[in-house]
């Protein structure tokens, strides 16, 4: 169990930017739960991790809207597994997902930046 001190440096995901992330990752490619998990943590630098408790209810819900959808297909450990893939209403979901998100980074950047006015 981390202390305190251990969140200081992890990541805290805005609503709805898990459902951003898990998108672009299936953007590279189909993948199972857990990796998507690492696909996340290593592009993150290991700063974020996402833990199942939220990672299988986004998928759920992804899936429910037609973003991504699933099929069993045996593992890299040869073990059934649940393989999500980004439908293309799911990339055109994403497209407009990162264009609010640009969106956002720049309007917090210049407020984050500006200087009291005199």
């Amino acid at each position: 169990m981390m202390g305190r001190n251990g969140y200081r440096n992890r990541v805290e995901l805005l609503q709805g930017t898990l459902d951003m992330l898990i998108l672009r990752t299936l953007q590279w490619g189909p993948a199972h739960g857990y990796g998507i998990v690492q696909a996340l943590r290593t592009q993150s630098g290991e700063a974020l991790q996402v833990e199942t408790g939220s990672l299988y209810p986004a998928l759920h819900r992804l899936e429910r809207q037609g973003w991504v959808k699933s099929k069993w297909k045996q593992s890299e450990a040869n073990q059934r597994a649940r393989y999500y893939s980004i439908t293309a209403a799911g990339k055109k979901q994403l497209a407009e997902d990162l264009s609010r998100w640009e969106q956002m980074v720049a309007v917090m950047g210049g407020i984050l930046k500006a200087t009291p006015a005199e």
